[in-house]
């Protein structure tokens, strides 16, 4: 059990403050879940309710589309782009996208690793839980991916801390900081904590278990750097592992972003009054809305296809089986040059290179690069349904 060795500052059900030795205020984080219980009623138990069905409805929009697993990637990469996004970084899915098939240009972001590093640790996460369970372990796992050989990487990547750090605006000292989470020596305990609470059998809808655990997570705020990102990843790690989802498709972080300080504002707000509830309302309200979105690009992704499907049996005639075979590659890696065409479709170059203008032609790809050697073509109308509908550069 955790016992604060200086002065007890007011509890709450949250945890309560400890004065640091020199005037800072810690927060001890109270092991979940919360006493008394959350109150699962009224406005709440609606808004549970409303993203039950929307998880649901998204969980059956992916399964209706032919082999799923071809566009999960973009969702993913999606998520990855907005997570990334909220701590800072400028790269935009179209940078990713190029980035992914080494097209750089002057203006190609610095940070773009850092949202590469999302996609490897989300795709690393997913395939373990195959074996392992969200746990420390995983998480260490993951994190040691986020950050390896980017910005942060000096914050002992896969490491728990061992020193304290804080929240605040930049530059500020601790003295200054919003908040300043436990100490590092009360980490593997609060974290060990955390990992109980997500294996033990209760009563708690999934939703409602998994809201306050990314809560707790970031309030714990483990590592050194890379605590958002991982919090965020730990939502879908657990969607997907209880499967409410079959397919990692829900892209949360585009809530998280478009209300940014709410969402602060919310985690503190549970810290100072112990006020779950508040928070879990703001928590399921973007559930519910991400779900419906995701829902709404499934079946534009359905409709596209079918249109191309058609556009190129119609169209392109004794090339429309190798026509189908690079449209349905796109789906998963949505940037395409002469030569991986050449692949898909096992013909020669110049057959590849006739069939790519035909996608051209057909308003199906549209080249990026400006060369005239070495050209890359995007699958522009693809993209565009990822595209952030408030207008944020994706």
């Amino acid at each position: 059990m955790i016992k604060p060795v200086y002065n007890k500052l007011s509890p709450n059900r949250a945890g309560r403050y400890v004065r640091g030795p020199t005037g800072y205020r810690a927060f001890y984080p109270a092991p979940l879940p919360p006493r008394p219980p959350v109150k699962i009623k009224g406005n709440l138990q609606a808004l549970l309710s409303q993203a039950d069905r929307a998880l649901g409805r998204l969980d059956g929009s992916i399964t209706t589309i032919p082999n799923p697993d071809l566009f999960v990637m973009m969702y993913v990469r999606k998520e990855a782009v907005l997570s990334s996004q909220i701590e800072g970084t400028q790269s935009s899915l179209q940078d990713l996208l190029a980035a992914e098939v080494k097209v750089f240009s002057n203006t190609t972001p610095r940070d773009v690793d850092e949202v590469i590093n999302y996609v490897r640790a989300m795709n690393h996460g997913l395939a373990r839980l195959r074996e392992l369970p969200v746990s420390v372990r995983l998480i260490r796992e993951i994190h040691a991916i986020l950050l390896k050989n980017v910005r942060g990487h000096h914050a002992t990547p896969g490491e728990l801390r061992r020193s304290q750090n804080w929240i605040g605006p930049s530059g500020c000292t601790i003295a200054e900081a919003t908040f300043v989470p436990p100490p590092p020596d009360v980490v593997p305990e609060t974290l060990g904590q955390l990992e109980r609470f997500l294996h033990t059998e209760d009563d708690l809808p999934l939703l409602i278990k998994i809201g306050l655990a990314h809560a707790q997570f970031e309030t714990i705020h483990p590592f050194l750097d890379g605590n958002g990102r991982i919090g965020r990843l730990l939502i879908t790690f657990l969607l997907t592992e209880r499967g409410v989802l079959q397919k990692p498709v829900l892209y949360l972080s585009h809530y998280f972003k478009r209300h940014r300080q709410a969402y602060y504002d919310h985690l503190q707000n549970i810290r100072n009054t112990g006020d779950w509830e508040s928070w879990l309302a703001f928590f399921l309200k973007g559930v519910a809305e991400v779900s419906n979105e995701a829902a709404k690009t499934a079946r534009r992704i359905l409709k596209l296809r079918e249109s191309h499907r058609l556009a190129i049996t119609e169209r392109l005639g004794r090339a429309a089986g190798n026509g189908h075979k690079v449209l349905e590659e796109l789906y998963e890696h949505p940037v395409v040059t002469i030569k991986k065409g050449q692949t898909i479709t096992g013909t020669t170059y110049v057959a590849a290179n006739q069939l790519v203008g035909r996608f051209v032609e057909l308003g199906i790809l549209e080249e990026i690069t400006g060369y005239t050697r070495n050209r890359r073509f995007r699958y522009a109308p693809y993209i565009e349904l990822f595209r952030d509908d408030e207008g944020d550069t994706l």
